[in-house]
């Protein structure tokens, strides 16, 4: 990592149909060897499956998944002398959006079905409803925040 200069924010495009910023970044992360139509593919048809399953707003259930899934506080790893402590710190908004969506992936890749696309309908509604896989990985950085807020400086 440079010591000069900071990194500047690259603006992200929002998606051609929701007009979602959220939805870009969930692709983005969502695509395997470069095949960002295959992405969108299995984005859009999860987006149909839930608008059929439920009654709701496809975009709002994967706005109330995001932001049920996203951590308040995270554990770093911290040397001190010679002991390795693990020191809760604060979440920034865009990296808690960046955990929650790689947390929402990798629970919905985890889980046992056919498709892609049944998978990620089924986390996002289960993240929406505050259970799944994805709650549970935040539920478990939390706990681990919680265990060691007595390193919190």
């Amino acid at each position: 990592m440079s010591r000069r200069k900071v990194a500047k924010k690259r603006p992200v495009a929002p998606d051609p149909v929701y007009q979602s910023r959220l939805v870009s970044l969930l692709v983005s992360h969502l695509l395997k060897k470069g095949k960002k139509s295959v992405a969108y593919r299995i984005f859009y048809e999860a987006m149909t499956h839930i608008s059929e399953t439920t009654s709701q707003d496809p975009l709002e259930v994967l706005r109330q998944a995001v932001l049920n899934i996203t951590p308040k506080v995270e554990v770093k790893s911290r040397r001190v002398g010679g002991a390795v402590l693990q020191v809760p710190l604060e979440v920034k908004s865009d990296r808690g959006t960046a955990l929650a969506l790689r947390w929402l992936l990798v629970a919905a890749r985890s889980r046992s079905g056919r498709s892609m696309v049944a998978k990620l309908a089924a986390e996002m509604m289960d993240a929406a409803n505050n259970t799944g896989g994805a709650i549970r990985k935040r539920e478990a950085t939390d706990r681990m925040a919680e265990a060691n807020h007595d390193f919190a400086h």
